[in-house]
């Protein structure tokens, strides 16, 4: 079972269910030795005034990940606009990265699974902010099932929130972009096993491949209006809360480690650092890209041999000898 990716399992939009392709840590610190050469940095690499006079919209934004794409737009100057279903949550993020920040952002209700709702969503983003120069797609939902045991209610639970949810918030952005003659950045928030697929999540790996095949879509299409669209698969990222329910012994997390080479989970801090990134002007060249944050996790899996770094130098001695016996043979 692939936990390493059915991480941040949290209430989105009303339904309790495991986000993107993020997982958390246990409070032991099981890091492998290899780590200590990632050592991730906490602190905002874009300068400070980087967003200043810019407006963020951030789905999802009020917990998890968007919380913290929102802190680190917040601290680099941003107007950010934060929405999900639940009001208080978002109303008390907002509360918190003001303070601490100095800078505005605006809670909004909005249930992405609904077209109603983003459409009153967004034009309250434009009436409280102004049309957003950049927009995260970052709200999602999943759960963990054999394929035979799933309803069309439950295909249709995920699919509307990542997929039609992503693309009714895109589409009504952008219409009114459009409308505007403004541009505007555009990520999505999808997983590594949107690209290679997965069992046990194939609603949320179907609609998070659809995510992406429309962020390509219209990273052809939208660039003569000036808007711009990449994505972020993560992989395993320090959250709160999921692993109390994906992992709650603890045996996971040790077999998840092992398969990433930098040797430790992501913190929200470098998913925060290379979304502003991919946000800001510095990208600006940055188009129809799929960017993979996971530590190495996925390609160590996919390669066919990498599972020989269990073999010691001794059992290489011993290879070695009975491989140079096969020449000529």
């Amino acid at each position: 079972l692939r936990l390493s990716f059915l991480s941040r399992c949290r209430a989105v939009q009303g339904h309790r269910a495991f986000s993107h392709g993020t997982a958390s840590l246990s409070s032991e610190n099981k890091e492998l030795p290899q780590a200590k050469f990632f050592p991730p940095l906490q602190t905002a690499m874009l300068p400070p005034d980087t967003f200043k006079g810019k407006v963020a919209f951030i789905t999802g934004g009020g917990t998890g990940l968007g919380r913290g794409m929102t802190t680190t737009l917040s601290r680099l100057g941003a107007e950010c606009v934060i929405s999900s279903r639940k009001l208080d949550v978002l109303q008390q993020t907002a509360a918190e990265i003001t303070s601490e920040s100095g800078n505005k952002v605006h809670p909004v209700q909005c249930d992405v699974r609904d077209p109603e709702s983003v459409k009153k969503a967004v034009a309250e983003l434009v009436q409280v902010a102004g049309h957003p120069d950049v927009v995260i797609n970052n709200a999602a939902g999943n759960f963990i099932s054999p394929s035979e045991r799933l309803s069309a209610n439950a295909w249709k639970t995920i699919t509307d929130i990542v997929l039609n949810g992503t693309a009714y918030v895109t589409l009504e952005v952008g219409k009114e972009l459009i409308k505007a003659g403004k541009g505007a950045a555009f990520l999505a928030i999808t997983t590594v096993y949107a690209e290679s697929g997965s069992g046990f999540v194939v609603p949320s790996a179907s609609a998070k491949a659809g995510v992406e095949a429309m962020c390509k879509s219209l990273a052809s299409e939208w660039g003569r209006y000036g808007m711009r669209f990449n994505v972020i698969q993560p992989g395993p990222i320090r959250t709160k809360g999921a692993f109390s329910r994906l992992d709650p012994t603890g045996k996971f997390e040790a077999e998840m480690l092992k398969r990433i080479p930098c040797g430790r989970l992501g913190t929200t801090e470098e998913i925060a650092n290379l979304a502003t990134y991919l946000c800001s002007d510095y990208a600006n060249w940055l188009n129809g890209a799929i960017i993979r944050l996971d530590g190495g996790e996925y390609v160590s899996m996919a390669g066919e041999f990498n599972s020989l770094t269990k073999i010691t130098n001794d059992q290489w001695d011993m290879l070695e000898q009975l491989i140079r016996k096969t020449k000529g043979s």
